[in-house]
């Protein structure tokens, strides 16, 4: 029962947040469940066109990146590499692909997107260069404003992150973020997006199930 009101709340709230994306330049699509975020996706992706992602457990979760290896794209896979002057070369075409997918680590009320990243090749495609960027994410993710956002990742993103890929830095000794310098940091990056002056570029995909850290 108690369930049904938070997700009573969450689609309440969501209609919300999806005026406040649009008001800054984003589509945004409410999804009940994965599935149906999954289908959005692969529903806004034309056959044959070029797609990537970053690095996201909520693509996983999702089902969205079975969809795609599965699917009639043009698939560019960004762990291809065996070499660092292979992996360049994948990522200068990840940099040109027709769709980027990728979640986001926190969102605000008023339509802000807010990213932490190590390497920055996932904010990279966010800020320029692939022609569409779709943005998958959940409500459990939603936070009142930037401080509270950025507070969020530290504390929920950063530490699981850090630990998934193995990352030799205090958070993921501690699980608690110590804003270090160390040299395995995977805070190296944070990105505020606020606007989007291309209104056909950006999508967000808002489920109400929970996804990724």
């Amino acid at each position: 029962v108690i369930m049904d009101y938070i997700k009573e709340v969450y689609l309440l709230t969501a209609e919300n947040v999806k005026k406040n994306f649009e008001k800054r330049g984003f589509n945004c699509i409410i999804a009940n469940t994965k599935e149906e975020a999954r289908d959005a996706v692969l529903n806004l992706i034309p056959k044959g066109a070029s797609v990537s992602w970053g690095g996201s457990e909520s693509l996983k979760e999702a089902g969205i990146c079975d969809g795609i290896k599965n699917g009639d794209y043009d698939f560019i896979d960004r762990n291809a590499g065996k070499t660092k002057e292979e992996t360049k070369e994948i990522w200068k075409k990840v940099m040109t692909c027709d769709y980027f997918l990728t979640s986001t680590n926190a969102f605000t009320m008023d339509g802000e997107l807010v990213n932490i990243d190590g390497t920055s090749n996932r904010v990279a495609c966010i800020c320029y260069g692939p022609d569409h960027v779709v943005v998958v994410t959940s409500m459990n993710k939603l936070c009142q404003d930037v401080d509270e956002a950025i507070n969020r990742i530290k504390i929920h993103a950063c530490p699981p992150n850090a630990m998934r890929v193995g990352a030799k830095t205090p958070c993921s000794a501690t699980g608690v973020c110590h804003d270090c310098l160390s040299p395995d940091c995977v805070c190296c990056e944070t990105l505020i997006t606020r606007f989007c002056r291309d209104k056909e570029r950006f999508t967000i995909i808002l489920t109400m199930e929970k996804l990724g850290y």
